[in-house]
């Protein structure tokens, strides 16, 4: 068993077997892609289960998709968080859109891969889109206000989980400001409260009704 395996087992003891395998998967896939495409940064490669999939997986966290709703991933750069939420949710869709078509077609590939079939991607500018999602997933694109402007219309009302539908975004640093720029309910997790790496210490997951 990988020691990056071991580690994702170790905070996430509900994933099975096959939810590990897809994880180490498209690690592979990642790195090897990166070789090609700068999908991440190529400095911490070591880092990559820390760094980007116990960093996308904070979103397990605080809710539990469910089955058939549909999830948006804008800004998904190396299919992140989309990927490793689509594996802890293997019933729940996934649309993973980017702005940067080979980016783009990288993560239609590696889904395709490590097969993935509740993962579609799409080459688009997030507020091009015509379609209405339960949530909206991303790793600190840009100002949240931005993000208001970019998803107006994209997020619509539903079936709640434990947090009713809207964005669920993994940021770092104070960002108190721009939250009140936005003026909507929001709430903040802490990740540390849940890894133990350094890298934690100043990350966060913050949910935002921007519907």
């Amino acid at each position: 068993m990988s020691e990056g395996r071991k580690l994702v087992a170790s905070y996430f003891p509900e994933f099975d077997a096959r939810q590990l395998d897809l994880l180490e998967a498209y690690v592979e896939a990642l790195l090897e892609t990166n070789k090609v495409i700068n999908l991440i940064s190529r400095k911490n490669e070591d880092e990559v289960w820390v760094n980007h999939i116990l960093h996308s997986l904070s979103i397990v966290k605080v809710v539990k998709f469910l089955p058939k709703q549909n999830v948006l991933d804008f800004g998904t750069g190396g299919g992140l968080p989309g990927i490793p939420l689509a594996i802890a949710f293997p019933e729940t869709n996934f649309v993973l859109v980017d702005s940067i078509g080979k980016k783009v077609n990288a993560v239609k590939l590696m889904a395709e891969k490590i097969g993935l079939s509740n993962v579609k991607t799409q080459h688009i500018r997030v507020e091009e889109l015509t379609t209405a999602f339960d949530f909206a997933v991303s790793r600190a694109v840009t100002a949240l206000p931005t993000i208001q402007v970019w998803l107006k219309g994209k997020l619509k009302r539903g079936n709640a989980c434990e947090l009713p539908n809207g964005l669920i975004y993994i940021k770092g640093g104070d960002f108190e400001d721009e939250l009140e720029h936005i003026k909507k309910p929001y709430r903040i997790w802490n990740m540390s409260d849940w890894f133990d790496a350094d890298f934690f210490e100043t990350k966060k997951v913050v949910w935002i009704d921007l519907i």
